[in-house]
């Protein structure tokens, strides 16, 4: 009977030591961790799902540790954008009332990761009337929202959580009005390259300064390279192709393009494009996608030149044609045939991939920011950084608030109107009114 029970107890202490060892190697090693998902991941984060520890960087903690790691990569958004609920609003004492009701000092108050069943659109876990728990009783103050359903806050073109900067009352007042298309576009002119280059004093390399002092390459390639800003950035082949005496390499990886295009590298890994990259988790791949995909570019690896030809001057290629190599919806099918297209001055880049203005070496410098979720949804953040620029803020509004026009990529006038600019209007003049009265 002893021999018994000690073969019983041997058996499950190995079982328990193999049990405990097939779930800490990948916790170990960071591999294989696919296992410890507890339920889908969203479409903001699902790239990433296997660095765990990207967002559970400590093994025992709760909401505290989970919000440093929501900061660490939305801080800087939230802050360009003037985040409407930052949480020093919430932890104000003068609104712990509001705090016992929806603590929104913590993201994951309204954005818990894995649970699909609860998930809505832009990650949203909560009850779609979220806003009605700390404003239930905005009709009193504005008469125009009596009525209005309590999950419809955040309908199209009236209010973001986030995100107002083009939806704010002032700002809807102070845009409105004006053509539906704009007679020249205020679209910015970039100039990183000019400004930087005539600072440095660079001087454009020729095919003979190459082959004076590098082996010699494809013709083609050359000629290529002749034309672009590299050759005119004293940029040679070794100085991508073969970095501090390294062997030559045929295809540099992103860090080399990162040691001369930071702002593009750094916007770059913040999008879905390049957040794998950013994790180690290695290349993305259309197949891993979860909008529509050319099945012939599932397997392709994105980094930098999946969209640019380094040896080709035309950024033609990497604003409309790379997309559209890869994107299969509706909306990017529709786009040829698209006013957009057919101006020959819009591009996929100048909608999803705006243009920024640094200030570097003292000069203010217009880049292209490569994070492509930047504006893209909610969609009116593209209003201000995009629309405006060739159109009047209203028809900005409903143009992105017409589902069809969005599919048929713009071709047409909205056929939806939204009354925020209207009710803006209306609601300054009644303040006037009452103004007057007592002068």
């Amino acid at each position: 009977m002893l021999v018994k029970k000690k073969v019983f107890w041997i058996i499950w202490l190995l079982f328990t030591l193999m049990l405990s060892a097939y779930f800490l190697i990948p916790l170990i090693k960071q591999e294989n961790q696919g296992m410890f998902l507890i339920g889908e991941t969203t479409h903001g984060h699902h790239q990433i799902e296997m660095a765990c520890d990207a967002c559970h960087t400590k093994p025992f903690g709760g909401k505290e540790v989970l919000q440093d790691a929501c900061v660490s990569c939305h801080a800087e958004e939230l802050k360009a954008v003037s985040d409407s609920h930052p949480k020093s609003k919430f932890t104000d004492p003068r609104n712990a009332d509001r705090v016992a009701l929806l603590d929104a000092r913590y993201c994951v108050t309204c954005h818990r990761e894995h649970r699909e069943e609860i998930t809505h659109e832009m990650g949203l876990s909560l009850p779609e009337d979220y806003c009605f728990i700390c404003h239930k009783d905005i009709a009193e103050d504005r008469p125009s929202h009596a009525g209005m359903a309590f999950d419809s806050c955040a309908s199209a073109g009236c209010h973001n959580y986030h995100d107002n900067q083009a939806l704010y009352e002032d700002f809807l007042i102070k845009h409105a009005g004006g053509e539906a298309i704009k007679a020249h576009s205020q679209r910015p002119t970039l100039n990183a390259f000019e400004l930087l280059n005539a600072k440095k004093g660079y001087k454009a390399l020729s095919i003979e300064d190459l082959l004076a002092t590098e082996k010699t390459y494809d013709g083609d390639i050359l000629q290529a390279w002749q034309a672009s800003n590299h050759a005119r950035s004293e940029v040679g082949c070794s100085d991508c192709h073969q970095q501090e005496q390294e062997p030559w390499n045929d295809h540099p990886a992103v860090a080399t393009c990162e040691s001369c295009h930071e702002f593009q590298a750094e916007t770059f890994f913040l999008g879905k494009h390049g957040m794998r990259l950013n994790a180690d988790l290695g290349n993305m791949t259309p197949a891993m996608a979860k909008v529509e995909m050319k099945a012939d570019a599932a397997h392709k690896e994105l980094s930098c030149t999946s969209c640019h030809d380094s040896h080709q001057p035309d950024l033609s290629k990497a604003a409309t044609e790379s997309c559209m190599g890869c994107h299969d919806s509706e909306h990017v099918r529709n786009f040829p045939s698209s006013p957009h297209a057919l101006s020959t001055d819009v591009s996929c880049a100048t909608c999803h991939m705006p243009r920024e203005q640094k200030v570097e070496q003292g000069l203010k410098i217009f880049r292209v920011n490569h994070n492509q979720n930047m504006n893209l949804k909610p969609n009116e953040k593209m209003i201000r950084s995009v629309c405006m620029d060739c159109h009047s803020l209203e028809f900005s509004i409903d143009a992105l608030a017409d589902e069809k026009l969005l599919e048929n990529n713009f071709s047409g006038k909205p056929e939806v109107h939204i009354r925020s600019v209207d009710m803006a209007i209306e609601r300054d003049k009644s303040k006037s009114n009452k103004d007057s009265l007592y002068h």
